[in-house]
């Protein structure tokens, strides 16, 4: 895999990550069986996503820019649709 593919896949990964940060909140503490699905489901899309970058890429680097992604994504989202 080239490092510009691992990039993406990274990139994927934070968004992924995202997806599932904000699905914990929909599903209502895993009492939401589809929220709680979409959750599941996105969470493992995103650790393997991100350990195949990681392939490629230094773990402290895929790690740092995956947990920001999706921090930065989470945030923005609460602040937007949650009035957080």
């Amino acid at each position: 895999m080239s490092i510009t593919i691992a990039w993406i896949i990274l990139f994927v990964a934070g968004l992924l990550e995202i997806c599932w940060a904000v699905g914990l909140k929909y599903s209502e503490s895993f009492t939401k069986l589809i929220p709680t699905i979409f959750t599941l489901v996105t969470l493992m899309g995103s650790m393997y996503l991100l350990s195949r970058a990681s392939l490629v890429l230094p773990i402290g680097t895929a790690y740092g820019v995956w947990v920001g992604i999706g921090a930065i994504g989470a945030a923005v989202y609460g602040i937007v649709f949650f009035n957080e």
